[in-house]
């Protein structure tokens, strides 16, 4: 049903505004109540000592302000990542600011962290939590664009979400927010994880944190990042952000339009990425691979390369609501084919 009412409605969704197609998925999955049948064991995941009941996600910008993912995980997605979030509420930047590439099945943005500002978002999940508790929900966390010492939002961010977000993730790669993806150079990157890492140590805090990186970094940025990151407090690692490099292929007229690009031209150079990192932290870190997974094969392949878990968010755009049980059928098939009994058995056979 879902699928013939998209295919129906989906041209039409073309000659809205992206920002305002974005507002009514967001109003229908705010109001989305109908619960997918459990999943298989096969795909149950134990990441970080959270059970997650399948590996795929929804990536972060999608429920920026935390109204939506109830009925995103009813639909059966294995968690939601909402945000990016930051201390004080923010517009973003001019609009328009997305922009579809239909032909080459891509978006790109320049959203600039636009939500409601961290109490707002706060309470938004405390309200949702009262309809269901039992999610798994990770918050995505960013500077304000005015920040001074965003090191320091960082922390406070931390201090505010921890004890309602089953993870959190340090966003400093979205190539939005002018001079970010700075916290991605060695010495910045260094402190930024000593200052949370010391904050998590003397209050106790046990929600794991994530880091999530960009995909244009060097081999020696990367290098920079996973000794870093082994010598550290962080939990897992989220490969990747969207790109500011464009491949001379793309057919969109909208292609050269400043912002982050993501879907399926930026699959390649994620996954590549993430099977290095995978290699130069010898499969000791958790990864969640992020950037043109389209089917069930793109999971696969993520997995085998060194993910622990996968998101997505593209292809819900393009594919509609449901791609993501679409996806999980096709993953139970690769599995059962190659005779594994547990997705987790699957992380990183690539490489062996």
């Amino acid at each position: 049903m879902f699928e013939k009412f998209y295919k129906i409605i989906f041209p039409i969704l073309n000659f809205i505004p992206p920002e305002v197609a974005h507002g009514l998925a967001i109003k229908f999955f705010s109001n989305f109540k109908k619960k997918s049948d459990p999943d298989d064991s096969i795909l149950n995941s134990n990441v970080c000592n959270l059970n997650f009941p399948n590996p795929i996600g929804i990536a972060a910008g999608f429920d920026k302000n935390a109204v939506a993912y109830q009925g995103l995980i009813a639909l059966g997605f294995g968690f939601v990542e909402i945000g990016t979030v930051t201390i004080n509420p923010q517009s973003g930047n001019k609009k328009p600011r997305v922009f579809r590439l239909a032909q080459d099945k891509a978006i790109i943005n320049r959203l600039g962290f636009n939500n409601i500002g961290a109490e707002k978002v706060l309470e938004n999940i405390e309200r949702n939590d009262k309809k269901n508790s039992s999610r798994l929900v990770g918050v995505n966390l960013g500077k304000n664009l005015d920040s001074k010492k965003p090191i320091n939002d960082y922390v406070e961010l931390l201090k505010i979400f921890n004890k309602k977000a089953n993870y959190l993730t340090l966003n400093i790669s979205s190539p939005n927010t002018p001079g970010l993806r700075d916290l991605e150079k060695k010495d910045n990157l260094e402190i930024l994880v000593k200052k949370v890492s010391s904050y998590r140590r003397k209050n106790s805090i046990k929600t794991p944190v994530f880091l999530k990186i960009d995909p244009d970094l060097s081999k020696k940025e990367l290098g920079d990042v996973a000794d870093i990151i082994l010598s550290s407090t962080i939990d897992g690692v989220i490969i990747s952000n969207t790109s500011v490099k464009r491949s001379n292929d793309l057919i969109n007229k909208n292609s050269n339009e400043k912002g982050g690009l993501s879907g399926l031209p930026i699959k390649e150079k994620s996954n590549i990425l993430l099977k290095n990192f995978y290699i130069l932290t010898n499969g000791k870190i958790p990864l969640i691979g992020v950037g043109g997974i389209s089917n069930g094969k793109d999971v696969y392949e993520r997995i085998l390369n060194g993910a622990s878990l996968v998101q997505l968010y593209t292809s819900l755009i393009y594919q509609g609501p449901t791609v993501i049980n679409r996806i999980k059928q096709e993953l139970i098939y690769f599995l059962k084919k190659d005779n594994y009994k547990n997705v987790n058995q699957a992380i990183g056979k690539s490489h062996k």
